[in-house]
């Protein structure tokens, strides 16, 4: 557990220019070009975009955040940094953010973690990789934290690294912070494409959501509580935010990971900070830097590379060296 070496560019010490400018003026090479859709058990599908060579065998499964999709630059960014490490690359699409609105009254949460492994599934299924790293950002890295560690011992002995990047590891807490005036731009971008993907829903799915005051709603905790945790099996919000947290069950996991959380993240509390799981966890490493927002950890030079790029390739390329010699 360190505040690690990255510094940001002059000019970025900003935890929100370092939030907001990725997203606004960032533009990275599509990488991850090829893409596949695969059927779900319950009917639905997943969109699948592939990075892929002829000779690798070592895969990269990238999870995106919330609202975000396989293309966003911050996983084109890092599938760029670990194509260039020699790693294929996978980044995966959740239930409608591929483009296209999915087939079911379900889409996503930051729970989901089934939808995670029909994912894997399809690749052992359908490829000889030896090893598999997986990478999840934001609501990704939560859904990916919360995946290895349900499963513990159990998990997938291919998988050799996971790295969790700007993670809401308490979901609850987390919810509130992003209800502060400071934040209101950010809940306000989140808000606009959920209330979009109800009205979608609503028009296929005549009868089933109640969209009363649906533009009023500021918050999560009034769209989880009314959509996202009953249409996905909960109660309600506080239930959903409960059981989809990943933070306890991170004391379970089994395979080296990483989970950087700049502190100066403004969607993040202290709860997201896990220390106390590190120090019980020797397979559990968190890296605070004092800068770096949310999704920044912004860099220039280094062939374009974001700090938390290279620093994921570094820890993954670690835990796959230690699979290939046991």
């Amino acid at each position: 557990m360190n505040a690690t070496d990255y510094r940001p560019p002059f000019g970025f010490r900003s935890a929100h220019l370092q939030t907001i400018y990725p997203t606004l003026f960032r533009r990275v090479p599509l990488v991850t070009d090829l893409r596949e859709r695969i059927e779900t058990p319950d009917g639905d599908f997943i969109d699948l975009d592939w990075a892929r060579s002829s000779n690798s065998q070592r895969l990269a499964v990238i999870t995106h955040g919330l609202e975000g999709h396989s293309q966003s630059s911050y996983c084109q960014g890092m599938a760029r940094a670990l194509q260039a490490a020699g790693w294929d690359v996978l980044a995966w699409n959740f239930r409608g953010c591929s483009g296209e609105p999915n087939r079911m009254l379900r889409s996503y949460h930051s729970g989901a973690t089934g939808e995670l492994q029909i994912v894997l599934d399809h690749i052992f299924a359908t490829t000889a990789y030896a090893a598999v790293s997986l990478v999840g950002f934001s609501l990704g890295g939560n859904l990916t934290l919360k995946y290895i560690g349900d499963l513990g011992a159990a998990i997938d002995q291919r998988i050799c690294g996971v790295v969790g990047i700007s993670v809401p590891c308490d979901l609850a807490s987390s919810a509130k912070q992003l209800e502060r005036w400071e934040n209101r731009i950010y809940m306000a971008r989140f808000m606009r494409t959920l209330r979009e993907k109800v009205r979608e829903k609503a028009a296929r799915f005549p009868g089933v959501l109640d969209l009363e005051d649906l533009d009023g709603m500021l918050t999560f905790a009034e769209f989880d509580d009314r959509y996202t945790g009953p249409i996905h099996g909960f109660e309600g919000a506080n239930d959903y935010w409960a059981q989809s947290s990943c933070l306890p069950v991170l004391g379970e996991i089994k395979v080296p990971t990483l989970l950087i959380n700049a502190q100066d993240d403004p969607f993040l509390t202290l709860e997201c900070f896990p220390r106390e799981a590190v120090r019980a966890n020797p397979c559990l490493n968190l890296e605070t830097p004092k800068h770096g927002g949310h999704l920044g950890f912004v860099s220039f030079g280094d062939e374009g590379f974001y700090w938390s790029e290279q620093r994921a390739a570094a820890f993954l390329k670690n835990a796959q060296e230690k699979l290939a010699s046991t």
